[in-house]
């Protein structure tokens, strides 16, 4: 089974492709994590976790969602990150989680994917984000038919600096950034509602047609980048900025 976590439609575009190749079902864990929907892995063989990179690991959210997650003793699991540009050394913490659980780690496949993260880095233009879907996908089609296979990924090597990356700026990233305090609405808000349908911690609640955030925010970027009316801002920070999703 394909378990993916998607805020922007990156990482559910390369579980998409992937299931295509590989034939395993799909899980939108956002539906978990919003309490929707219980998922039953216990029997699973197979686990193929797709997600972004928050500060060069998987999310928070989710390695604290997988510890507790009762999962097969033994299964095979491989990890897919979509990022910008670098996941660090983040296949060693998947390793780390899958000894963890008892399961088989198969490694990690990093996938290069347009810059979502609007609140410190700049989304590419529309043309160019298309090159950079459309290079994915070799590296998406490789990772299917591993999975395909029962293979396991080829392991990057990784250097010091990205060590240091996982590892010490990860640790400073989520009290330092994570945070739905910079969080404003404009007078463009069209009161939808889509801000909160879409978060995955139900973080947002509408409030006289207008959202307001709860204080328990992971930094997906749904809300901000996903809002029809482009009236979400975060501080100074996205003023003006392009705004960056894949449907």
């Amino acid at each position: 089974m394909i378990l993916f976590f998607s805020g922007t439609g990156n990482s559910r575009h390369a579980a998409e492709r992937i299931a295509e190749i590989c034939g395993e079902t799909l899980l939108d864990l956002t539906e978990v994590f919003r309490g929707e929907l219980t998922p039953a892995l216990s029997e699973e063989e197979r686990l193929i976790i797709v997600c972004p990179t928050y500060a060069w690991r998987i999310p928070h959210l989710l390695s604290d969602w997988l510890e507790q997650a009762e999962l097969r003793e033994g299964a095979a699991c491989w990890f897919v990150m979509t990022c910008g540009s670098d996941i660090g050394s983040a296949a060693a913490y998947n390793r780390q989680l899958c000894e963890k659980k008892g399961l088989r780690y198969m490694g990690t496949r990093k996938v290069v994917m347009p810059e979502n993260y609007i609140t410190m880095f700049t989304a590419p233009e529309e043309a160019e984000a298309k090159r950079i879907i459309s290079r994915a996908q070799p590296v998406l089609r490789k990772a299917g038919e591993n999975i395909a296979a029962g293979e396991s990924f080829e392991e990057e090597r990784v250097g010091i600096f990205s060590r240091a990356m996982s590892a010490w700026v990860n640790k400073a990233f989520y009290p330092a950034a994570v945070s739905d305090k910079g969080y404003t609405v404009t007078d463009s808000c069209i009161g939808c509602g889509k801000c909160e349908k879409l978060c995955p911690l139900n973080n947002i609640r509408m409030e006289n047609g207008r959202p307001v955030w709860q204080g328990n925010c992971t930094q997906c970027m749904a809300c901000i980048c996903r809002c029809p009316a482009e009236a979400i801002e975060y501080g100074r920070k996205t003023r003006g900025k392009r705004r960056y999703h894949l449907d």
